[in-house]
């Protein structure tokens, strides 16, 4: 059981066999901050794509030294996220990373069908959270992605979170489907999912995994008010993963963690390689942790 990040770099990160980490469109002094620090700690071999000039000068305004890192010179932002891209598709990269480029331009290129990297049926957002009060971390998923995914939508979120936990070490993880009550109610359709949910992992059709819900968040992840309220579950206060109903629940719940002072880690999942999204308002210590998060995922790969 992981209960803090500094898990994840002290039990499984490599930290003899960095990941290679592409940075689309990297003339980024937010990105660039995140991508040294972790290169300094040796979790990751950056290949740096964009303006060469651009780059050079904001790692001397910053005191890096970009001569330690391969920069290939693309001054172009869509062209260097393009070139990011099919070399994650082409196998000469482990993660792929936004820089000064939009989501929706690098997302584009990750779903093009020539070049890009779509493994799974949907791409999904996955969050993880180390909080003061739960016993371990815990996911997130869907807050940034699919808006109002529907039951097939929902499983392939679950699909691609369990997946990805399996890659960090969770070897079974428990899914908290989550909604406003707990009980079965034919007017709220998060809990006829859930319960559909349920039954699929019950019935092996999401494998590898321990499913139950409808569970109000404090049911998920309070073992004290799951008895409360009678609830007997593996999975009641004792969740890695809450399957978000929609995705302005998710994107609150995000936030009202980060307001309160956690530092999540966060990754796009459904592509061949972890992509990491992060944005201007992220504190250093959560772009940090999203890259510790992606290599810790891959690191089985090459062990």
């Amino acid at each position: 059981m992981l209960k803090k990040f500094s898990d994840f770099y002290s039990e499984r990160i490599n930290k003899g066999n960095p990941k290679r980490l592409i940075l689309a469109s990297a003339a980024d002094e937010h990105s660039l901050d995140a991508v040294f620090k972790a290169f300094e700690k040796n979790i990751i071999d950056p290949v740096l794509v964009g303006d060469k000039n651009k780059i050079k000068l904001i790692c001397e305004e910053k005191g890096y030294d970009a001569n330690k890192t391969e920069i290939i010179d693309i001054k172009n932002n869509d062209r260097a996220v393009k070139e990011s891209v099919k070399l994650i598709h082409e196998g000469n990269g482990d993660i792929l990373m936004k820089g000064y480029t939009s989501t929706a331009t690098l997302l584009k290129a990750v779903l093009n069908k020539e070049y890009g990297l779509k493994e799974s049926p949907l791409l999904s957002h996955f969050a993880l959270f180390e909080l003061p009060y739960y016993h371990k971390l815990i996911g997130i998923t869907d807050v940034a992605m699919n808006i109002a995914p529907d039951l097939t939508e929902k499983t392939g979120i679950i699909a691609n979170a369990v997946k990805f936990m399996h890659k960090t070490g969770i070897k079974r993880p428990k899914v908290a489907i989550i909604a406003a009550v707990e009980t079965i109610n034919e007017k709220m359709p998060a809990t006829t999912d859930a319960a559909v949910l349920s039954k699929k992992a019950q019935r092996k059709q999401l494998p590898d995994c321990i499913v139950d819900g409808p569970l109000a968040l404090d049911n998920a992840m309070s073992k004290e008010s799951a008895l409360h309220k009678g609830i007997e579950s593996e999975v009641a206060g004792d969740a890695d993963i809450l399957l978000m109903p929609n995705i302005e629940t998710g994107n609150v719940l995000y936030k009202s963690f980060a307001f309160a002072g956690a530092h999540p880690a966060a990754v796009i999942l459904g592509a061949s390689v972890p992509v990491v999204l992060t944005s201007r308002s992220d504190s250093e210590i959560s772009k940090l942790n999203s890259i510790i998060l992606a290599a810790a995922s891959e690191t089985d790969k090459q062990n």
